[in-house]
């Protein structure tokens, strides 16, 4: 059924479903995350290889950004609920594979399969809110609620995955997926209304490996040289990304029936809004890299101890999410988003502050204004994303912002990791006595984690003295990525507050 905007508010059942759209989301979010703290423990059991376990951890991430565009287009011809549902059995089938693994390569399969269920998942959820909220008021608030379901799958990850894995296996933090995905299947059919092109037009083939191939080569390159540094691998994949992403486009330009309609890009707000996206993403996820380091390493917390800290700049990120569509209705729209990002400058100004002396207050501080900047922003950038395209092309439209977040994350941990690890390697080198032995050296050089495992088996005083070089040197390069991302935030934020200020609320 396709369906055509109007001025038609929300019913119960239009918010019950927005219940069940959300939980899936909340469930993909986790996902990105929990996998980092059972590492240890799944490495000890199924030994994989150094190259295996990056795999392992990057593969979820390859198909999902790579099939985000393909997926959204698909949702559009065959159905958003249909394409929701097949998903939901993917994703749960893929968490049971990954749940009950026995050798690395089954957790690596299992892991793509999640990777293209996730796919299935974000621009379905997205775009349906879309078409089943034509109030402008109302579709900001659900999308708010979206996106603070988003926001918390993030911050409870690390919190459910450490109370697993104190008393289960490590496979256990995927089995909490099977059960939300049966009632996603069981619930959808009764609460979420189908929605679809209604003339598609031919299904270009073409286009879709181009799409796909590009994506996955971009995605490698930006990860392949944050790991290893850029190579002739990482330069090919980024040239062979970029050509085919250009030729891409250019048959989109030429096609009867696109897979994607890129003139939307001709739109300055539409453009502006896939930008922002990238930049939340980007500094969401670089930071949660640095905060999950710090409060375990320097601060010294145990998983479940760090989780549960971290869930106060998840809450603050659904303030916002909240917050913003109630602030639209007074301050235009652009005027917010820029505002989200010059809160996201100022979090990130805060933490450029923090040290070993510090503590707890000072990062939260700054975590908890950064992400309220993100969940408003967000809200709002994707109000915005959605409502430039037609009813029906919304999934699309919404594909195409999520590639940006999936992009920005992993633009993100490569930058501001690269940042901070080349600072941490420079103040090692230069603070470790060159006569020092190379088993102890060279792991602590490393990284913090490697300095903190090798004080553990040093008499005292070397031992504080090692963990006090490496707490500082850790500290150095958080502090520098974070100064850079206040700068970059803060000029982004005036540079959105021109493109955008005469944006007001959707009427779409």
């Amino acid at each position: 059924m396709s369906q055509t905007a109007t001025d038609q508010r929300a019913t119960k059942k239009d918010w019950l479903g927005l219940a069940v759209l959300v939980v899936p989301i909340l469930v993909v979010s986790m996902d990105m995350s929990v996998l980092y703290l059972a590492l240890p423990f799944m490495t000890a059991d199924l030994e994989p290889t150094g190259n295996q376990t990056l795999w392992i951890l990057d593969i979820y991430g390859f198909l999902l950004a790579g099939l985000l565009i393909t997926m959204g287009s698909l949702g559009d011809r065959i159905g958003r609920r249909t394409l929701l549902m097949i998903g939901a059995v993917v994703f749960g089938a893929a968490s049971l594979a990954a749940t009950f693994s026995t050798s690395p390569e089954m957790l690596l399969v299992a892991r793509a399969l999640l990777g293209i269920g996730g796919a299935t998942i974000a621009p379905s959820t997205l775009s349906l809110i879309r078409n089943m909220f034509h109030d402008p008021t109302q579709r900001k608030e659900a999308i708010g609620l979206w996106t603070a379901g988003f926001a918390g799958g993030a911050a409870v990850g690390p919190v459910i995955g450490g109370v697993l894995l104190e008393h289960f296996w490590w496979g256990s933090v995927f089995l909490i997926n099977i059960p939300i995905m049966v009632v996603l299947f069981v619930a959808a059919p009764l609460l979420v209304p189908e929605f679809k092109d209604t003339d598609p037009g031919r299904f270009d083939p073409i286009s879709v490996v181009l799409a796909i191939s590009s994506m996955l080569s971009i995605v490698f390159a930006i990860k392949h040289g944050a790991q290893e540094g850029i190579d002739l691998a990482a330069a090919v994949s980024a040239v062979a990304g970029l050509a085919l992403g250009a030729v891409f486009v250019l048959r989109q330009r030429r096609a009867a029936n696109p897979l994607i309609d890129v003139t939307l890009f001709a739109e300055r707000a539409f453009s502006a809004a896939v930008v922002v996206q990238f930049l939340v993403i980007f500094a969401m996820t670089g930071f949660s890299l640095f905060a999950s380091q710090y409060l375990q390493l320097v601060v010294g917390l145990g998983p479940l101890e760090a989780g549960l800290w971290l869930l106060v700049p998840a809450v603050a990120a659904a303030a916002g999410a909240v917050l913003a569509p109630t602030l639209s209705k007074v301050i235009r729209t652009g005027t917010i988003i820029a505002g989200g990002l010059l809160s996201i400058a100022i979090g990130c100004m805060a933490m450029a502050f923090v040290n070993a002396d510090s503590g707890l207050p000072l990062l939260l501080t700054g975590m908890a204004v950064l992400t309220f900047g993100i969940g408003a922003a967000s809200t709002l950038n994707s109000d915005i994303v959605l409502t430039a395209a037609a009813p029906e092309k919304a999934g699309a439209a919404s594909a195409l912002s999520e590639t940006g977040a999936e992009l920005g994350g992993a633009v993100g941990i490569a930058i501001l990791g690269t940042i901070g690890s080349t600072v941490y390697r420079h103040r090692m080198d230069d603070a470790i006595p060159a006569q020092t032995p190379a088993e102890i050296a060279d792991p602590a050089r490393e990284t913090i984690g490697g300095a903190v495992a090798v004080a553990d088996y040093l008499p005292e005083p070397f031992a504080s003295q090692l963990t006090a070089v490496a707490n500082s040197s850790f500290i150095d390069g958080f502090t520098l990525a974070s100064g850079a991302s206040a700068v970059l935030m803060a000029v982004s934020a005036v540079t959105v507050f021109v493109l955008l200020r005469r944006q007001t609320a959707s009427v779409r």
